[in-house]
């Protein structure tokens, strides 16, 4: 076929016609060093801290130093096929990840990527991994509970919508396991919930969501996975991609829960990244920003004022401990950040007491205030109690004679804690965390023998139900424990502890 020269002119006017002549201007950069997940780039003198920058492989990486003569990049994937020179460009996107209801019932890496194979996110909402924590005026006081139907923690260490509660004690001692009941019991609550894995292995998290997925929890709940195996940048950036999905819910008048589990694997892997960037190292070889970077992740956590729409987002932070040592660095600094403690104690786990709860250590600085009106009148003293016991018990294992005040606080101290022991995956709604502290603090069982007091707990919400149901349906929706709902329950547990007696007897 042969080209007729009109053809060709046409062609070439056409061009010229559409040809702007506007030159297309892009900032790059030259790779110096590369190696260990770090990249020195040389050039990109606009770029921005914390902005995306693609790798001639196409590989992204995060902007993390910025110097004078150089910036120092974190990258997201594989350094296999870039090399010194290679050219890097600018993307202009300050790194954020993708939020919204899409994202419920879904694993994802912090990037938001799926990993669970269940086709790809779609939504159109985005949110940057850092941003502004709400400031004082934009907050209101915490004053909604969570309730996390484990007994111990409703009764003594309440957990209130917006608070920052950290869960600390040394491994293989129950935390999961109390994040996993927490997360359960929001069910039918409306609070979305948001489970960041820092560094663990993935069969511990595939066994963590095929839990969830058993009980119905993954349809409202979302896993960010930064597993062990992943590169130490997207272990930094996993909890702050929580904090963002969560602050979508929040923003929008909805309540969400982040637990980052833990922030002891998330601090070791900044202190590796900081180490390659050449950041100078201070106490245990952390960078001086350490405190920083767990405190403006945890202040992302508040209680909206109504004219924000009143939404919250509540952070469960995980710190891990080596031989009972809150006093070292990590964990002292994340315990002046948040709101209280709960202290999980090796000692008591092995010794049978789940969930192993040391009452002294730990503490809500929030306090009765997260707590339901019922709650807080029937659980006023049992953490004095508990504590006074724990103080005595430690004396009397000596043999000492014991006058009748001192074996009377024992005795209550010991039913006390039979009652606040729970079996995992085993709830207690709010009616009968009510009617058990009730039963335990005003007295009943320092006559029922210590072995019996399981049996008696399990057959009493039988009765409960059975002849005086008007009571746990009481306190179920009013929340509170009125004078008339005592009376009743007083005249049950009377009523109850005859028969129960009388089985004793045959």
């Amino acid at each position: 076929m042969q080209l007729k020269p009109e053809e060709v002119a046409w062609a070439i006017e056409q061009e010229i016609k559409s040809y702007d002549g506007q030159p297309v201007l892009e900032s790059v950069g030259y790779v110096l060093q590369i190696g260990d997940g770090i990249a020195h780039v040389w050039g990109l003198n606009d770029v921005m801290m914390s902005e995306l920058v693609e790798f001639s492989n196409g590989t992204i990486g995060m902007v993390l130093n910025l110097e004078s003569n150089s910036v120092g990049v974190v990258l997201f994937g594989s350094e296999k096929g870039i090399k010194e020179q290679d050219l890097v460009k600018r993307t202009g996107k300050i790194s954020s990840v993708p939020v919204g209801e899409a994202l419920l019932g879904r694993v994802v890496n912090p990037l938001g990527i799926p990993l669970d194979g269940k086709g790809p996110l779609v939504t159109e909402h985005f949110r940057p991994l850092e941003s502004r924590a709400p400031n004082v005026v934009e907050r209101q006081p915490v004053n909604e509970p969570i309730q996390t139907v484990v007994k111990a923690i409703d009764a003594m260490i309440p957990i209130g919508r917006g608070q920052r509660e950290l869960l600390i004690g040394d491994r293989q001692t129950g935390k999961t396991t109390i994040i996993l009941d927490t997360i359960l019991n929001q069910k039918r609550t409306g609070v979305h919930c948001f489970y960041v894995a820092i560094g663990q292995k993935s069969s511990t998290i595939s066994q963590f969501v095929s839990i969830l997925e058993e009980h119905g929890a993954m349809e409202y709940t979302t896993v960010v996975v930064a597993s062990a195996s992943d590169p130490a940048p997207l272990q930094y950036i996993a909890p702050y991609a929580g904090a963002a999905m969560g602050e979508y819910f929040m923003y929008k008048g909805q309540h969400a829960i982040c637990f980052y589990d833990d922030l002891s694997k998330h601090a070791q892997a900044y202190r590796q990244l900081s180490l390659l960037l050449r950041r100078p190292p201070g106490r245990e070889a952390y960078p001086g920003d350490i405190f920083y970077l767990h405190s403006r992740l945890l202040e992302r956590a508040a209680k909206l004022n109504d004219a924000l729409g009143a939404g919250s987002l509540t952070a469960i932070p995980v710190i891990e401990t080596q031989a009972n040592d809150v006093t070292t660095y990590i964990p002292t600094n994340v315990i002046s950040i948040t709101d209280g403690q709960i202290y999980l104690e090796s000692d008591l786990f092995y010794a049978g007491v789940r969930p192993a709860i040391n009452v002294g250590i730990s503490a809500s600085r929030v306090g009765g205030k997260a707590q339901t009106k019922a709650m807080k009148k029937v659980a006023g003293s049992l953490r004095l109690d508990l504590a006074q016991y724990r103080e005595l018990a430690a004396f009397t294992q000596f043999g000492s004679e014991l006058d009748e005040s001192t074996l009377a606080l024992l005795t209550r101290g010991e039913r006390m804690i039979e009652i606040l022991k729970q079996d995992k995956f085993t709830p207690y709604p709010l009616e009968k965390e009510v009617m058990i502290t009730f039963v335990g603090t005003k007295g009943y069982l320092d006559d029922i023998p210590l072995e019996e007091i399981r049996r008696f707990e399990k057959e009493f919400y039988d009765f409960m139900e059975h002849d005086y149901k008007q009571v746990p349906q009481t306190i179920a929706n009013t929340k509170e424990l009125d004078q008339k709902t005592t009376d009743l329950l007083t005249e049950a547990i009377v009523k109850f502890k005859q028969i129960f007696k009388a089985d004793q007897v045959v």
